[in-house]
């Protein structure tokens, strides 16, 4: 065999094998970013902050760009940044401001749940009682909505 074969492809080799070592160093775990219940609660009231706007784009803001949202007053889950607009298009015009009746948080890394039960007041005087969840993820340097689920009372 030509040494001077051997050496180029023992070289490559090295090469190949000591730039993906790096490359490995260099990937590191997944630092968590940092976030505690009470900043959780704050994610709601922004996005509560958000419905008194009447904006559709506003409301928006709050959710991934993947997010999901399974609405109250809609059979259809809305699973595009579209589709979720759409939805609160209508939802905005009854003038609805939620408030937590109760809530149980967990935290874990990049991501935090919301879930327990909210009321909802419109503007025409009606109230709604309903169940909630939030995923929030951190995406794109902010705590965004991943997962929205919301669904009135049983009784």
């Amino acid at each position: 065999m030509n040494p001077r074969l051997v050496t180029t492809t023992v070289f490559g080799a090295l090469s190949l094998l000591l730039s993906t070592g790096a490359m490995a160093q260099t990937t590191g775990p997944t630092e968590c970013a940092p976030i505690n219940e009470a900043q959780v609660g704050t994610l709601f009231e922004r996005w509560n902050a958000s419905l008194l706007t009447k904006n559709p784009d506003k409301v928006l803001a709050n959710y991934a760009p993947d997010g999901v949202l399974l609405p109250t007053v809609s059979n259809k889950p809305r699973t595009t940044p579209e589709e979720i607009r759409s939805y609160f298009v209508k939802f905005l015009e009854k003038g609805p401001q939620g408030s937590i009746d109760r809530r149980i948080v967990k935290i874990g890394c990049n991501v935090a749940q919301d879930v327990g039960i909210y009321t909802f007041k419109f503007e025409d005087g009606k109230t709604v009682h309903a169940r909630y969840s939030y995923i929030y993820e951190w995406t794109q340097g902010q705590w965004l909505i991943a997962h929205h689920h919301s669904s009135t009372m049983p009784e």
